[in-house]
């Protein structure tokens, strides 16, 4: 058998590589090369980055179980940035005395889930896509219950496996209805086979729960707000948006390459779960106080626009997905940057904690409430752009009501975003936080997702470009 074909996996052989370097740098390192493992690590997974942004043609190997497209280095590069800001946001975490010794070990599995996500974004067969989904969900299990001495994030790391667990049983059962019904799991035939008949809808329903729970719709929901809870801060920011954005990109490439068959079916599913998951995440959280539970339904809500764009199934759609993900990515990640420094130095979480932020902690609290004027969707901020892409794309296909629907929740979110605001800059505190210094590297990020926020909407070939990889998908 010829494994040269393998070679054109370049992504996933970079990284794989990455893993090796930090693996084999973690076990031999020297007492002084203890010191520099997180800048080694950032400084490989930064050429990592670069090294693998350029797009190449379309092509396929395996017989077909792995595919190519240049949409798939976007959203590649698009995670690779992620995970290297989530890296240098966790540079003060893994300094603590009680973590230092765990480096190797977050940047390992941080790495291992990222590896699933590229396979399953690549995935032509469903027998790979599983092995992708299971490559990035077993790690991450681990990474939530990064602090085993914890109750809270033990507590949360049963909670997600127990639900990652049974979401991949319940996928692999409607995989199997699929198998049986078309006697095929590679993508491109199933489109040619698929009729609609009551077996294929309802292995359709049971695989698609796995993807729902990775996503977090509602009601797929419900470990979310304890497990963000739960984990390690940067953890959180890791499986928020990095899991989040692999996973609804697999779901619109699925729905209108496989099961656009059965488009009369998974329409007005997923019609309900954009709605239902919209309306109800705002409503919990304008009565959260936590603030990682409060990013939390903020994340589920966010996760209900974005299925805007997978309804349209369209090529705007697939460009606005792209866009949302890179949008959400910079605001997110700015916003739980914030709460990690301010969680590390003062160990306060609630929201009355930021009451008067601004006075000590002028840039944080700048920081944090653009990232919360982006993810609101407020003009000039590059939120303002991802929605309107997104609601573009559901109206071109005539989705007035529920593009009405998601509008006025744009307005019940704004009320719980600006009450955080209202905290940093108009609420007095009678004892105010200590002045915060951060590491370099956190602020480094912050800098990055601040030019993220005010840029990118500013810079329209960002959007042209995404879109032109988005035909022919």
């Amino acid at each position: 058998m010829d494994y040269s074909s393998l070679l054109h996996m370049r992504e996933e052989l970079s990284l794989l590589g990455v893993m090796i370097v930090l693996l084999i740098y973690d076990i031999f390192k020297s007492e002084n090369g203890k010191t520099v493992f997180q800048i080694v690590a950032l400084l490989v997974v930064a050429a990592h980055t670069f090294a693998n942004i350029v797009p190449r043609d379309a092509f396929e190997i395996a017989g077909g179980m792995y595919t190519y497209k240049p949409i798939h280095t976007v959203l590649k590069s698009i995670l690779n940035i992620g995970t290297l800001i989530v890296f240098m946001q966790s540079y003060s975490f893994l300094e603590q005395p009680e973590n230092r010794i765990k480096k190797g070990e977050f940047y390992f599995l941080t790495l291992a889930t990222l590896l699933g996500m590229y396979v399953m974004i690549s995935a032509g067969h469903f027998l790979l896509f599983f092995i992708g989904l299971e490559m990035a969900s077993i790690p991450m299990a681990t990474l939530v219950v990064f602090d085993k001495y914890s109750r809270k994030s033990s507590e949360a790391g049963i909670k997600y496996i127990l639900s990652a667990v049974f979401a991949s049983g319940i996928s692999v059962y409607g995989l199997s209805f699929l198998y049986a019904s078309t006697g095929t799991l590679y993508f491109d035939d199933l489109a040619t086979i698929i009729t609609g008949t009551p077996l294929e809808i309802l292995a359709f329903v049971f695989f698609s729960a796995g993807l729902f729970f990775k996503i977090a719709l509602v009601p797929f929901h419900l470990w979310t707000a304890d497990v963000y809870e739960g984990a390690q801060t940067n953890i959180t920011s890791y499986l928020s948006v990095v899991s989040k954005g692999a996973a609804v990109f697999v779901l619109f490439t699925l729905s209108v390459k496989v099961f656009a068959p059965l488009a009369g079916q998974w329409k007005p599913l997923y019609y309900v779960l954009a709605v239902a998951s919209i309306t109800l995440a705002n409503l919990f959280a304008l009565r959260q106080q936590n603030l990682k539970r409060f990013l939390a339904f903020s994340s589920i809500s966010q996760a209900g626009y974005i299925m805007l764009a997978v309804i349209s199934g369209t090529p705007l759609g697939m460009a606005s997905l792209v866009y949302y993900v890179l949008v959400y990515l910079f605001s997110n990640l700015a916003a739980f940057g914030v709460v990690s420094v301010v969680e590390q130095h003062t160990g306060k979480l609630t929201i009355d904690d930021y009451n008067g932020l601004y006075r000590s902690n002028p840039r944080l609290s700048f920081v944090m409430m653009l990232s919360l004027f982006s993810l609101a969707g407020i003009p000039p901020f590059v939120g303002f752009f991802s929605k309107y892409f997104v609601f573009s794309a559901a109206a071109q296909q005539g989705l007035y009501v529920l593009v009405f629907i998601a509008l006025l929740n744009t307005i019940v979110s704004l009320f719980y975003y600006l009450k955080v605001i209202k905290a940093m800059f108009l609420t007095e505190n009678e004892t105010p936080a200590a002045s915060i210094r951060s590491s370099l590297p956190l602020r480094l990020s912050l800098i990055i997702c601040t030019a993220g926020i005010l840029i990118i909407g500013l810079l329209g070939t960002v959007f042209e470009t995404i879109g032109s990889m988005s035909f022919g998908l």
